[in-house]
């Protein structure tokens, strides 16, 4: 069964979370999709992901090159699993498809200081329990941590 989980941005924004936890989805071998919704989101995290930090980079590509197929990390305003991810990050509002079980995760981020964000996250939180899916809520404590509330 996919696990979903929700993680709530509060302490760190998006682009210091991010690399961190594709980081560790390459680490166990697993092959990642990102989802954003348009594209000059695309963009912007495409530019961050090769710069976030001075002596790494996530190396990537994006849905809009040919042979995208092939890459352990993809960049998609896309819902279907071009690269065969095994887990999926939801991001800046990117909802959960119909093809849940296709991934092992998926983890849908959002920004806890933006009311809108919080909204849609509420949202698809209902939604994915109505479809009768488990999903787990994490927030960082004040270490920066991330713990499983609730």
């Amino acid at each position: 069964m996919t696990e979903i989980l929700f993680y709530h941005l509060q302490r760190q924004p998006l682009e210091a979370v991010l690399p961190t936890l594709v980081e560790k989805s390459i680490e166990r071998g697993w092959r990642v999709a990102i989802e954003v919704p348009g594209p000059e989101r695309l963009s912007a995290l495409d530019d961050h992901l090769w710069t976030y930090r001075d002596e790494s980079f996530l190396p990537h590509a994006t849905d809009q090159v040919a042979d995208c197929a092939d890459e352990r990390i993809l960049l998609t305003s896309g819902s279907a699993n071009l690269n065969k991810a095994d887990v999926r990050f939801l991001v800046d509002g990117a909802v959960v498809g119909e093809d849940i079980e296709s991934y092992q995760r998926i983890i849908l981020m959002f920004d806890g200081n933006d009311d809108v964000a919080l909204s849609r996250a509420r949202e698809e939180w209902r939604k994915i329990r109505a479809l009768g899916h488990e999903a787990t809520y994490w927030q960082q404590d004040e270490m920066g941590r991330w713990a499983k509330k609730g």
